[in-house]
């Protein structure tokens, strides 16, 4: 796999940690970091470095945020695509039952959601061509129902659209856009997201903000890029200045090429979160519930996100995404349970009332203009 180019440096231990205490001290401090210092975070093993790293990024989160932590309810609303990416369960060519949810069963999951306190519906799909057909007619009736008859904060995510697509869905109700670039290493993309648009993957960022529409993109980490190639698209993701960043950890999934890769621990994804917040402190990162359940929301609080992403209500019939029934019917990725888990590390979840004006806030500072 094609690969950038790697910077190692050499130094004894002590010089190490005394060089990484000055990059955390830096970058808590709001100054500059390049790409070199990103990637000697990127590459802390020491035990004693990654807890400092973690704590540096716990506290300026809890400094830009205080002690609420924003909560996304996961609606995965169709699990058809014509893609065919690698990594991914929902691959066109896997031969795995799919379905399409109805218009009303997508309202009643997200009321549902807000009724339990939840911030924001992330309404999901695959690149599936039915939502597409006729300019986006049948997605964006969904978003504009959920709008309509429930009220909650929209992100959407959906895949890559075409450019002139941005202003119908903003227009429907989303407040924010997701897609996710999962790597700026160009020739790891196209080997991963086949027959697919590096550059126009990458606009839809860009187009996203220039039409009213908060962004997110995000990285994921396993999918055979080199540490250099994860600091790089940190800092892409970052000068991109998309409002939400995230990274998640590959998970092998059954019926893809990749599903006999070696799963791999969360500590990457970790740096990453803590990476990400010292890099861009106000901004939104998530501890997505999808990798590892329930049992890594601690860790990646800890580590400095400010949202929880991916709650699921059991016995609804939607799936996950990294591992589609992850935690699902057994109750953990409920409402109840993530908060009950969450007010153990400390924080609390965030009221609707507070994501709506930083929503606001937020939209106010893009680049588009009326």
């Amino acid at each position: 796999m094609m690969s950038s180019l790697q910077y190692v440096p050499i130094r004894h231990e002590n010089e190490e940690s005394l060089m990484i205490d000055e990059i955390i001290e830096k970058a808590e401090k709001g100054q500059p970091v390049d790409i070199n210092e990103i990637y000697e975070l990127m590459s802390i093993t020491n035990t004693d470095d990654l807890e400092k790293l973690y704590s540096a990024a716990s506290r300026v989160r809890d400094k830009t945020f205080g002690k609420n932590i924003f909560t996304y309810g996961f609606v995965y609303f169709s699990t058809y695509c014509k893609n065919n990416c690698t990594f991914c369960y929902f691959r066109n060519t896997n031969g795995i039952d799919r379905y399409r949810k109805s218009v009303e069963e997508i309202v009643e999951h997200c009321g549902n959601l807000q009724d339990a306190g939840i911030n924001l519906a992330d309404l999901t799909m695959g690149e599936d061509p039915l939502m597409y057909a006729n300019n986006n007619e049948q997605l964006l009736k969904i978003v504009s129902a959920v709008r309509d008859e429930i009220g909650i904060n929209i992100m959407v995510s959906p895949g890559a659209m075409q450019e002139n697509m941005f202003a119908p869905l903003r227009d429907a109700g989303a407040d924010w856009f997701a897609c996710y670039q999962e790597t700026y290493n160009r020739p790891l993309f196209e080997s991963r997201r086949i027959n697919q648009s590096f550059d126009d993957r990458k606009n839809q960022k860009i187009w996203a903000r220039q039409n009213g529409i908060l962004a997110e993109d995000g990285m994921m980490i396993g999918i055979g890029e080199s540490v250099m190639d994860r600091a790089q698209t940190i800092q892409e993701m970052v000068n991109l200045n998309c409002e939400q960043i995230r990274a998640m950890t590959f998970v092998p999934q059954c019926g893809t090429p990749m599903e006999k890769d070696p799963q791999r621990d969360s500590t990457e994804e970790l740096k990453a979160i803590a990476v990400m917040r010292l890099l861009k402190h106000d901004a939104m990162i998530p501890c997505t519930l999808d990798v590892e359940g329930v049992a890594g929301l601690k860790t990646r609080i800890n580590a400095g996100a400010s949202v929880i992403t991916s709650i699921v209500p059991p016995k609804k019939h939607f799936a996950g995404v990294a591992q589609p029934e992850m935690d699902i019917d057994n109750g953990n990725r409920s409402v109840e349970h993530v908060f009950e888990v969450l007010e153990e590390t400390g924080h609390h979840r965030a009221p609707t009332s507070e994501f709506r004006k930083l929503v606001a806030d937020r939209k106010s500072k893009l680049p588009y203009k009326n």
